[in-house]
């Protein structure tokens, strides 16, 4: 991933591959706002303690790094799900409930989804000029979040897996993702290769860590998409806390960074 400082203090990251592509997409640092500890400092969540009005302040300063509308950005209520909200012109400025993902062929809206710890994944179609992100955490991931962007943005443009590219940003990575019996079970019997993404560090089945980045991969490539056509920004959220928030690494009290992403 680029790292970019904009001129108001905010530094956002931005993927490679969509490189010269009609499509936009910045993560958020940390970097930038004007939340005091623990939210420290550009956070956009309201439900983790911060005062309403310093949230809706960071939202004006990254919406102002990225030359958008505050007032138009698209989100999600986000429930660890795998709903998928198709959304178009007269959905901007509206937060959609109970889905984790949103799509549009819409120009010029700009889609936005919060993290500190699950995944940020992002599938373009050049072919139709649609786009669609989601965010998968665990439940999102194992229960196939990747899999019904995909395939809502298939049944809604016709996206073919074989011509999108998909980017996965910044989330915990399996060095730092420890996880139960009961999560390790579920990537058994829903993932494609589940030894691939499980380690086990400890040699006990309930230490077993979980590389998130992997799962995702391979659901996409189980449906269709070539692994050269995915970037993996490889940054684990809980070892980069200078940068990112991360519930796991900082016991739940932060705040979130945001991927925001247009046409």
């Amino acid at each position: 991933m680029k790292r970019i400082h904009h001129a108001n203090g905010v530094i956002t990251l931005t993927f490679e591959r969509l490189e010269g592509l009609p499509v936009a997409a910045h993560v958020s640092t940390r970097h930038g706002g004007v939340s005091p500890a623990p939210w420290r400092s550009l956070n956009f969540s309201i439900l983790r303690g911060d005062e309403p009005e310093r949230v809706h302040e960071n939202r004006r300063r990254l919406a102002d790094a990225l030359g958008i509308s505050a007032a138009s950005v698209v989100s999600c209520q986000q429930v660890h799900g795998t709903g998928i909200a198709k959304v178009g012109p007269d959905d901007a400025g509206a937060r959609i409930g109970g889905c984790d993902g949103l799509i549009t062929d819409a120009v010029d809206l700009p889609l936005c989804l919060v993290f500190a710890d699950c995944v940020p994944l992002l599938i373009y179609d050049p072919v139709h000029h649609a786009l669609g992100a989601v965010h998968a955490g665990w439940r999102g991931t194992l229960n196939g979040a990747a899999t019904a962007l995909l395939w809502a943005m298939q049944a809604a443009y016709d996206t073919q897996p074989s011509q999108v590219q998909a980017c996965i940003g910044p989330s915990i990575g399996p060095q730092s993702y420890e996880v139960g019996a009961e999560v390790v079970a579920l990537a058994e019997a829903r993932l494609p290769d589940a030894a691939a993404v499980l380690s086990h560090p400890n040699g006990a089945r309930s230490g077993a860590h979980l590389d998130l980045w992997l799962a995702n991969l391979q659901l996409l490539m189980q449906a269709g998409v070539a692994p050269e056509q995915v970037e993996i920004a490889g940054i684990d959220t809980a070892q980069n806390t200078g940068d990112f928030f991360s519930h796991r690494a900082e016991a739940g009290r932060c705040g979130l960074f945001a991927m925001v992403t247009w046409l």
